[in-house]
């Protein structure tokens, strides 16, 4: 299986041999761009300022700062190789907290950890996490990036998130604060209650992705894509309270009766 990265987990002098496996795959159809009048792919060609649009090739592209205008230093991979120590290359446990203490705000990617040697310090390391529910906080240089990481256990498995650091992270916009009745409060949480689920992944579907197939499909046949309309009417309720009411069952169950 590809990994996405090879190095090791430190915490105190415990050093485990991993790989990083991604957790998600990529579902998204592909569409090129196309020319309507020549139905030919519309292609992106890499030129320099100073080449009179002459394509750039991939060999000859290289990474620049900018320290003045129009003066740049080149770093190429050795060179940020070079700057990384043993310690940027290791993802290196620093603290373990709660699990729940950390906000889903932060997250950004999820990846599998797999023990490439030491396996039992990877499992003690697994199971002691997962009885105590706590989760290592990181960091490691991964490509020519510091990232912020949480390993964390779940059910049997070792996961690694990256992180967004504490700066990146947008602080919530101002909301006006609008005063409201304790009855609507009581009747939106019978509403959530009765809609309260376990969640299952698996009962979610991309079905927006399955129509995009079928129409597709439907194309390459030569036949037109068929409409079709919503089978419920949006709601016109405009009362917060009506809106409420008429969402429980109980309100349904009115509606059904007064009909």
């Amino acid at each position: 299986m590809a990994y996405s990265y090879k190095g090791a987990i430190t915490f105190g002098l415990v050093y485990i041999p991993i790989v990083l496996i991604a957790s998600i795959k990529n579902n998204d159809i592909g569409f090129n761009l196309i020319d309507k009048k020549t139905m030919s792919r519309v292609k992106y060609k890499k030129t320099c300022v100073d080449c009179d649009d002459k394509e750039v090739k991939n060999e000859n592209i290289v990474k620049g700062y900018q320290y003045e205008k129009d003066k740049y230093v080149i770093f190429t991979d050795k060179d940020f190789e070079k700057i990384k120590t043993q310690k940027d290359k290791n993802i290196t446990i620093e603290q373990f907290v709660n699990l729940d203490e950390v906000d889903p705000i932060y997250f950004d990617k999820a990846y599998y950890v797999s023990p490439t040697g030491g396996e039992k310090a990877f499992e003690v390391l697994l199971s002691a996490m997962e009885k105590q529910n706590k989760a290592g906080i990181a960091k490691a240089v991964l490509g020519t990036k510091e990232t912020l990481i949480l390993i964390r256990a779940k059910n049997g498995n070792m996961l690694v998130n990256t992180l967004y650091f504490y700066n990146e992270v947008v602080k919530a916009p101002v909301v006006k604060k609008v005063k409201v009745q304790n009855k609507e409060v009581s009747l939106a949480v019978s509403l959530i209650n009765e809609m309260t689920e376990k969640f299952k992944p698996e009962n979610f579907k991309d079905e927006y992705n399955l129509k995009l197939k079928k129409a597709i499909k439907s194309k390459i046949a030569g036949n037109d894509i068929v409409v079709h309309e919503d089978r419920e009417e949006p709601s016109k309720v405009i009362n917060l309270m009506e809106a409420l009411q008429k969402s429980l069952k109980g309100g349904k169950e009115k509606l059904k009766n007064d009909a």
